[in-house]
């Protein structure tokens, strides 16, 4: 989950943006107050900043920054912006998909560079080859399969919540009733206790997965 304070003096535009972008699974803090975000950005520590106000730019050091410019900005402004350390720019009126592509894009590039193999018990996956094996023995694996295995290796005693790999795997963002995660996760469980007894992919009622137990 990441985390994203909203600093956007508009209340309309801070509060439609808190609440959709909660609903797509980010942890979100708003506020119409520079100094109040300053703060809040020094202590919380986000993984981005949508800020309304370009001229505080250079007060949020070391922070990815979207700044959400004024219906009126043109191209100088953006530049301007740019060389101001601001690592994307979006005009008003937006359109919310737009912004949330583009928030993505953002926290990818933002993120340190993944570990070209991930260990977790007997199972090793090396990150270039897509392979996987488990004691040594090779295990092959369907792609959305795989995708699962590397999102529960990269933290395999933590249980992942249901909604969090369908967000992160499968990009659902509207979740409704679906058994795809199910299903997935039963397949890859029967693969790799073929080689391995486990347990893993471990089903915590009502909650979610972990790949080890």
């Amino acid at each position: 989950m990441s985390a994203v304070l909203i600093a956007e003096p508009e209340p309309g535009v801070r509060g439609f943006l808190e609440r959709h972008l909660a609903q797509d699974g980010f942890e979100v803090v708003g506020t119409d107050d520079r100094d109040a975000a300053l703060e809040l950005a020094s202590r919380a520590h986000p993984d981005l900043v949508l800020l309304g106000d370009p001229s505080a730019l250079e007060a949020f050091i070391g922070v990815p920054v979207i700044v959400i410019g004024s219906p009126e900005s043109d191209a100088v402004d953006r530049v301007r912006a740019f060389a101001r350390g601001c690592d994307d720019f979006v005009a008003r009126p937006f359109v919310y998909d737009e912004l949330l592509a583009r928030m993505n894009a953002v926290l990818r590039r933002a993120k340190p560079a993944e570990p070209e193999r991930l260990r977790a018990g007997p199972i090793s996956v090396e990150r270039t080859t897509r392979r996987v094996s488990v004691d040594g023995a090779r295990v092959d694996l369907a792609g959305k399969e795989y995708e699962l295995l590397v999102k529960l290796a990269s933290e395999p005693y933590r249980v992942f919540t249901k909604e969090e790999l369908l967000r992160e795997v499968w990009d659902f963002r509207s979740l409704g009733r679906t058994r795809t995660l199910d299903s997935h996760a039963s397949r890859l469980r029967r693969k790799l206790q073929a080689v391995h007894p486990g347990p893993f992919v471990v089903n915590v009622w009502r909650v979610g997965y972990r790949l080890l137990d």
